[in-house]
């Protein structure tokens, strides 16, 4: 199956903390009926993601998030990206 076949669903991203001294943003992920808390040490390049139920399915398209878009983001923003893959 292609990624074009796979169904969409939307990722709603919450910034909660984010320090440029520390290198680190903390935040939580919704997406369908799952939710995490996850922690970006963009410095390192370290993102942790919890609790591990789900995990597999948004660390990766996470992260890809959080790269393209971590100067745009702000504590308490709300933001939203596509996942492609069943959840």
């Amino acid at each position: 199956m292609s990624s074009m076949n796979l169904p969409e669903t939307t990722a709603y991203v919450r910034i909660t903390q984010h320090s440029w001294q520390q290198g680190k943003m903390e935040g939580e992920v919704q997406a369908a009926e799952y939710r995490w808390q996850f922690q970006w040490c963009f410095r390192k390049g370290q993102l942790s993601v919890k609790p591990s139920l789900g995990r597999a399915l948004i660390q990766e398209p996470l992260g890809r998030f959080l790269e393209r878009c971590d100067y745009q983001l702000e504590p308490g923003g709300d933001y939203a990206f596509t996942i492609r893959a069943e959840l």
